[in-house]
Parts: C-alpha cells; sequence; structure tokens
C-alpha cells in the first residue's frame, strides 16, 4: 500500500485525549509506531519543521506532500482538501458515508466516526498535538465546528446562552404597538362619543321641531279634529289671532286739495297683503268726544289723533302713518320704472289747454303710467262719480307700485330714502322699507287685493263691514261713535262762506254738543235748517237752534245721517256771534 494513503482502518490505533477550545476532539496515536502521528487539525509551520504525514485543512503555507489519502477530510465528508494525485480507492470500504460499519474487516475495527483511525504499520507520534495551531500568513479563516461522534454526551458552553443576558432590538417595536394599540383604542371610544352625543342633538331638535309644528298648527286652529268649537275660540278668534302689520298712507293733493286715505295690511300669518280704502265720510270721534269725519280728521287733527281715532273705529293697531304727497307719489312711480294699471276712464291733461287736446292717461287693460300719469290718475274725481270712484283708483296705484318695488329690504328701504321725505315719527325709512318690502312680495306672487271698507250714508260701519274687512282683514272689532255721549250735530255749510262752518263748530262745541263735519253744498241756500230724524231728538233740535242764534220756525223734521241726532244747513240767513 502506498505510504500516502491510509484509509483509517489499519492496525494503528488512535486514543482520545480530549477536546479543543472549539469542541473537536482531540487524538493521540499509540506509542507502537513513534514518529507516525496523524493530526488532521494541526497547521505545518515552515516546510520542513514537521514530519510525519498530518493535514491540516486550515493551512496557508507550503505543505508536505501527504503521504497518504483519506477519503473523509477533516470535518467526517468524503472529498477532502488534497488535490494532488490520489491512489485508487480501496475495493471494499467496510463504512459508509457517516462512518458506520458495513460488515466484514470493519466489523473489528472499532468505530472511528471521522474516518481519521491511522493506517496499520504507522507509529504515532509520541508528542501530543493541540487542536488549533496559529496560522502564519493571512486573515484567520473561521472555524467550523466539527460534529461530536454520536456516542460522546452534549457539552454546553456560557456563549451559547448569552442571548438570555442581551436586550432583543424587538423591545421597542414592542412597546410602540403597545401605544398604537392604545391610542387606537382611545380614538374608537371617542368617536363612539362623539356619534352618542350627535344622536343625542339629533333627537333633541326634531323633538322642538314636532312640538313647534303641533303647537303652531294648535295656535292657528289647525289641529285635525279641533274645530273652532272644541277650542271655544270661533272662527273669529283664529282669525284675530292671526299676525297683521298695518300702515296708514295719507295722500295729499298739493294741486286740487284733498286726501285720500288706504290702510296697507301685511298678514305675516297667512303670506297675503291687502289695501283697504277708506272714504271720507268715515265717521271718527276725536280725543275731545267730537265727532267728526276721516277727511276733515287728516286735515285738521294730524296724523296722531286721526291714527288714534281710526284704531277706536276699527279695533285695530295702526303702527304708523305715512303722509304722501302727490310730487312724491310721482317720483316714486318714476324710481321703480313706470308702473302698469287697468284704467277704468280717460284722464284729461290738466296742463293742456284748450278741449281737443289728447287725454294724459287713456282707458284701456295694462297701461302703461309714468310719474306724471299715476298722479293724473289717482287724484282723478270726474263729475257724477261717487268720492269712491277717485279712491278706487288711488288703490290701483299703489297696487301698481309694489309689483315694481323691490322685495328686498335693503333696496326698497334705499328707494325710500331716496324720496327724501320726512315721515311722521314713530316710522322710520328702514320699517317703512321693510313693510313695502313684504308687500312687495305679495303682489309680485298674486298674493294681495284691493278691498273697500262699506260705510253708510251717515259714516258709520255696515254690518258688511264688520264681517268681512274689519273682522277678517284687519282683525279688528266695528264699533260706530258713541252717540248717547252727547247730542251729535252734522253742520252742511251753505252759506257760500267758507269759514261759517268752522265758526258754527265753536259755537257748537262750547254748548255741549258734538260736532260732525257734514261738508259744504254745491249751491248756496237762503235760509237755514235745523232738522231731526227721531221725535225724540226733537227738543235737541230747538236747542241746537237756539245755541246758533236761529230761529225756532227753522227747526223740522227731515232726513239726518246715521252718525248724528240733528244735522244743521246753514243758509245765507246765519250770522255766527261776534
Amino acid at each position: 500500500m502506498n505510504d500516502r494513503y491510509d484509509p483509517g482502518y489499519g492496525g494503528d490505533q488512535y486514543e482520545l485525549v480530549g477536546y479543543d477550545e472549539y469542541g473537536r476532539p482531540v487524538y493521540r496515536q499509540t506509542p507502537d509506531r513513534p514518529g507516525q502521528s496523524y493530526d488532521p487539525y494541526a497547521q505545518q509551520g515552515q516546510q520542513g519543521q514537521q514530519q510525519g504525514y498530518g493535514y491540516d485543512p486550515y493551512a496557508t503555507g507550503a505543505q508536505q506532500p501527504a503521504p497518504s489519502y483519506d477519503p473523509y477530510d477533516a470535518y467526517g465528508t468524503q472529498g477532502g482538501h488534497d488535490t494532488g494525485p490520489q491512489p485508487p480507492a480501496p475495493a471494499h470500504d467496510p463504512y459508509d458515508g457517516y462512518g458506520t460499519p458495513q460488515g466484514g474487516r470493519a466489523a473489528q475495527q472499532p468505530y472511528d466516526p471521522y474516518g481519521q483511525a491511522a493506517t496499520s504499520g504507522r507509529q504515532p507520534r509520541v508528542a501530543e498535538q493541540t487542536a488549533y495551531i496559529p496560522q502564519q500568513a493571512g486573515p484567520p479563516a473561521e472555524p467550523q465546528e466539527r460534529p461530536a461522534p454520536e456516542s460522546a454526551a452534549p457539552e454546553y458552553r456560557t456563549e451559547q446562552f448569552a442571548f438570555v443576558e442581551e436586550p432583543t432590538d424587538d423591545s421597542e417595536d414592542v412597546i410602540d404597538w403597545l401605544k398604537f394599540t392604545e391610542n387606537r383604542t382611545e380614538r374608537r371610544e371617542e368617536a363612539r362619543r362623539r356619534a352618542r352625543s350627535r344622536v343625542i342633538a339629533l333627537v333633541v331638535v326634531l323633538a322642538l321641531v314636532a312640538a313647534g309644528g303641533v303647537g303652531y298648527l294648535w295656535y292657528a286652529g289647525k289641529l285635525p279634529g279641533l274645530s273652532s268649537s272644541d277650542s271655544g275660540k270661533g272662527g273669529a278668534t283664529a282669525a284675530g289671532a292671526q299676525k297683521r302689520d298695518v300702515i296708514a298712507v295719507h295722500l295729499h293733493d298739493t294741486k286740487q286739495g284733498g286726501t285720500s286715505t288706504v290702510l296697507l295690511v301685511d298678514n305675516t300669518t297667512t303670506k297675503r297683503g291687502t289695501a283697504v280704502l277708506l272714504p271720507n265720510s268715515l265717521g271718527l270721534t276725536g280725543d275731545d268726544g267730537t265727532t267728526t269725519t276721516l277727511a276733515k280728521s287728516v286735515d285738521d287733527a294730524g296724523p296722531d289723533a286721526t291714527r288714534t281715532a281710526l284704531d277706536s273705529v276699527l279695533g285695530t293697531a295702526i303702527e304708523g302713518t305715512w303722509r304722501l304727497d302727490t310730487p312724491y307719489l310721482q317720483i316714486l312711480v318714476d324710481l321703480v320704472g313706470n308702473i302698469e294699471v287697468d284704467t277704468d276712464t280717460d284722464v284729461p291733461d290738466p296742463e293742456a289747454k284748450g278741449k281737443g287736446a289728447a287725454p294724459l292717461v287713456r282707458k284701456g287693460d295694462n297701461q302703461t303710467l309714468s310719474g306724471k300719469m299715476a298722479v293724473a290718475y289717482a287724484t282723478h274725481h270726474a263729475s257724477g262719480e261717487s268720492a269712491n270712484a277717485q279712491l278706487e283708483r288711488f288703490g290701483q296705484v299703489m297696487q301698481g307700485v309694489l309689483r315694481k318695488l323691490s322685495s328686498d329690504p335693503q333696496a326698497a328701504t334705499t328707494t325710500i330714502q331716496t324720496l327724501g321725505l320726512i315721515l311722521d315719527p314713530p316710522l322710520t325709512d328702514k320699517d317703512l322699507g321693510s313693510f313695502l318690502a313684504g308687500l312687495a312680495d305679495h303682489a309680485k306672487g298674486g298674493d294681495f287685493g284691493t278691498e273697500l271698507l262699506p260705510v253708510e250714508d251717515d259714516g258709520s260701519l255696515s254690518a258688511e263691514t264688520g264681517e268681512t274687512v274689519v273682522k277678517d282683514i284687519l282683525g279688528g272689532t266695528a264699533k260706530s261713535p258713541d252717540k248717547d255721549a252727547a247730542v251729535s250735530v252734522s253742520v252742511q255749510n251753505a252759506t257760500g262762506v267758507k269759514d261759517r262752518a268752522a265758526q258754527a263748530r265753536v259755537v257748537l262745541l262750547n254748548g255741549g254738543f258734538t260736532f260732525l263735519e257734514g261738508g259744504t253744498a254745491s249751491a248756496a241756500q237762503p235760509t237755514s235748517k235745523v232738522l231731526y230724524a227721531d221725535a225724540a231728538d226733537k227738543e235737541n233740535a230747538t236747542e241746537v237752534a237756539k245755541t246758533l242764534g236761529l230761529p225756532a220756525g227753522a227747526v223740522a223734521q227731515g232726513k239726518v245721517s246715521a252718525n248724528a241726532n240733528v244735522a244743521v244747513v246753514l243758509g245765507q240767513d246765519y250770522e255766527p256771534a261776534s
């Protein structure tokens, strides 16, 4: 057999003497053949300093040629690190790849798990070799552990358990994860609390809305199954409970004289507007107890006294008075950009000369009127017409203005301020502008109408007036002047002298009578008359004649207005007391 080839199962025997610092076994050769030891881990030093046939797999310096071939390397695996020429392998290997005996000759040999037994006929070195020799050149290769034999007991070292004392790199990650989980839980709880708060707030709002709706229906008497008789109010009371804003408008004709009065009503409950036309013959009672007409009150008593008298007669609450002179009406119509009115008659041009001049306003539907034309139409009173005809034309003009006025309170207020008129307190530009803007909205939507207040010849309110206009539109209660308070005397001037009626008024008031304006007769009469309708008023008529200095023969039974006890017609024979 070749000396360089020692399969590891010859007669040479090796003895285990211990383990090196890496846990690898260290063997020594028995002293049968000295000088022939084999150290599988020994690293040769300089060339020629070591003898024998040892093979160092970690050596980096020059190596002596190995005298033998070990089919198992230093790690017990086949295919060693020797790349030189190799002798042929033995015909029979009693050990498999893992060093276990397969029978035959191997059965008689001791078990060598790494195949490192010495070949037969070779003497082991007496000197004991260490398992690790430092390398002479180059960086040391990282040692690899060699598996211990199966029969050897496992050996544990301290460095194998170093991980127990070292902190893990994931500790901070774990803490961060716990913090994230805690924060996410808190956010979920906060979201749940906010959701519960929103639900509670929504329920409260819905409850308040439902309660408000039911309360409004009850207030308006519109709850199903709750009639006026059940509620104890009745239809009139339900109408009276509605919210209304009322303003009195007095149109003063600065050229021809005379006034026209309209009540503008904004029913904020029903969302409807109305212009109530008040005849000048409406009887009113002043603060001093005297009875007069609406026209006379506007001219003599002023806006405040007239508003108070209207509230007393109609049972309403007028919030303010708007004095609108004809020049301001003309400017107002021009500011809104002309108006459209269904005219009922031709109106002549007051400035035109000659009978052949074309009319200023023509009769027809949807006629466009400028400011000048609107004033002419609103004040026109043809011969033989009733006084209410002119009043109704004024109502048409007011409705046409509201249809063209802005529905925006600020814009409407600006229009009123542009007029430059001075309003009677407590009415202000802002209040009037906002009020007219609301009525303009109703007029544009078709929720605006005009109603004439029916008045008897004597100036009193009829039963029809109290039911349809005063109660339903104004929400008030009709009340004529109290005739029992004092003897009321209606005086008509037929003397041909303008101030005779005023002089008679002073005398009658001083005598304890109530004075009523009877107007001026179309023609003068030579004699005066004192009339009474009821026989019970004959004595009162006689007292009136004496107070005025008229003869007893002037007293006679005749037609008297309903709001007066005695009617007086002053003739040319009347001479006021000095």
